[in-house]
């Protein structure tokens, strides 16, 4: 992790409260919108630059962990997502849709620190990721339409269109520069990517701040949504984590094997579902409030999960 995502849920809880404050201005509050999507993309760019494709073929070098790893994110937790929305916020079709979008997002950067502190396999954890991402990209859309398409109706000209605006876009531009500065590796590696890896949060605030900043009134007049979410959340962390503890007794995991493939399960990728939520569901603050809210109860419960992992690695040395 950069220097500025070692404070991460700090710096997200102060862009929400500072965005809340600048949006008591009403001038403020009127052209904020326009600064999310632009801040959106370069945090995205940033990020897509940062991983190299590359890396694609030594996720295959370990087929048990990418099919179990794949299978757990992409098949198993859309179904789990819409379940427990079912379940705990049927009365709440914004907040379902929200839901939906972060779980189905497995996250490609801080689930790697978390995985360092818990003794684990991060090699491995980080040559799954380019995969994580690029499937997660491509899929999105298909589960907003099949999970959120029966919650309520999304138009799919609306939909393609954020998809191609914050997604697509920085996606090709990013490996384009890589291509292009692929003979100034130096400048690359040692300058531009060290930047952005560490200016993704810095712009990720800037949108939550200009979000907030531009939903202010509303969402102080819905603050009730951080109870509403804490437990299905909650229940989805408990859920995955036994389940991949499960899974890595049963192929035979070694502890960091295992350690990976639970917080690869585990730990949700915000970022990129607040992008598509910010242009696809502008009238609808709550969705993207949704996904705010998520980081501020993962980071948490990820701190936790490592030192329960480490715990069982003491207790299985004795």
């Amino acid at each position: 992790m950069g220097t500025l995502d070692k404070p991460q849920t700090c710096n997200i809880l102060f862009a929400v409260g500072f965005g809340l404050l600048l949006g008591q201005a009403d001038i403020i509050e009127q052209y904020a919108e326009t600064f999310v999507i632009p801040f959106l993309f370069l945090m995205l760019y940033g990020m897509f630059l940062t991983i190299p494709l590359r890396q694609f073929k030594k996720a295959f070098l370990n087929i048990k962990f990418l099919g179990s790893s794949t299978i757990i994110n992409f098949i198993w937790t859309p179904v789990l997502a819409w379940g427990l929305g079912a379940i705990f916020l049927s009365d709440y079709p914004a907040l379902w849709i929200g839901f939906i979008m972060l779980m189905v997002t497995p996250c490609t950067d801080w689930y790697l620190a978390f995985t360092g502190i818990a003794k684990g396999n991060v090699p491995l954890s980080t040559s799954v990721l380019p995969i994580n991402l690029i499937l997660q990209v491509v899929l999105l859309p298909v589960y907003l339409l099949l999970f959120a398409g029966t919650i309520e109706t999304i138009p799919i000209s609306t939909l393609i269109e954020s998809v191609l605006i914050v997604l697509v876009i920085p996606f090709i531009l990013a490996h384009l520069t890589r291509f292009l500065l692929k003979r100034r590796e130096t400048v690359l590696n040692n300058k531009i990517i060290p930047f952005f890896a560490n200016a993704q949060i810095f712009f990720l605030s800037l949108a939550i701040m200009a979000m907030f900043a531009s939903q202010g009134s509303y969402l102080l007049e819905n603050l009730e949504v951080i109870y509403i979410l804490i437990l299905p959340i909650l229940m989805f962390f408990i859920i995955n984590y036994v389940l991949a503890r499960l899974v890595g007794r049963f192929l035979k995991f070694s502890y960091e094997d295992s350690v990976s493939l639970s917080l690869t399960v585990i730990a949700r990728n915000s970022p990129v579902a607040l992008a598509i939520a910010v242009t696809a569901f502008s009238d609808q603050p709550l969705i993207a409030l949704a996904l705010v809210i998520g980081p501020l109860i993962e980071l948490p419960v990820l701190a936790v999960v490592s030192q329960i992992l480490l715990f069982t690695r003491k207790k299985s040395k004795k």
